[in-house]
């Protein structure tokens, strides 16, 4: 009898957990992507980057605002990719910078873009130098 009890306290234990990852596991698969967020700020000032998920069907993007040809503001944090690459005006303390905004799909993707860049086609360069032999 104890033998028959134990096998059906060990099924119903059995049966808990896998109800459990049922539900659970759902969750725990759910990927929302990490990005940095910052508030429109002018490039002069220095802002500690905050730490964001982007919601389900976002990325990470950065903005950057100029007034003529001069860049002089920026922002991050997440938005719909059909929103990517757009152009918008923004008045800011009475004067108005065409904001563009790029985007991207990687975790902290949006840190410092325009480094990233440089760094990956200096790193392009230099393999293709090595490889030829320069």
């Amino acid at each position: 009898m104890g033998s028959q009890r134990n096998q059906r306290l060990n099924m119903l234990q059995l049966l808990h957990v896998s109800v459990l990852w049922f539900y659970l596991l759902p969750s725990l698969l759910c990927y929302n992507l990490p990005c940095y967020y910052s508030p429109i700020l002018e490039n002069k000032w220095k802002f500690e980057l905050i730490e964001t998920e982007c919601p389900p069907d976002e990325v990470c993007f950065k903005g950057n605002g100029c007034y003529g040809n001069h860049s002089a503001l920026s922002l991050r944090g997440c938005m719909a990719e059909k929103n990517c690459s757009q152009v918008d005006s923004l008045q800011v303390r009475g004067t108005t910078y065409d904001m563009s905004y790029t985007c991207c799909d990687r975790p902290y993707c949006n840190s410092c873009q325009s480094v990233t860049a440089k760094l990956s086609i200096t790193v392009t360069l230099v393999t293709v130098a090595v490889i030829a032999g320069l």
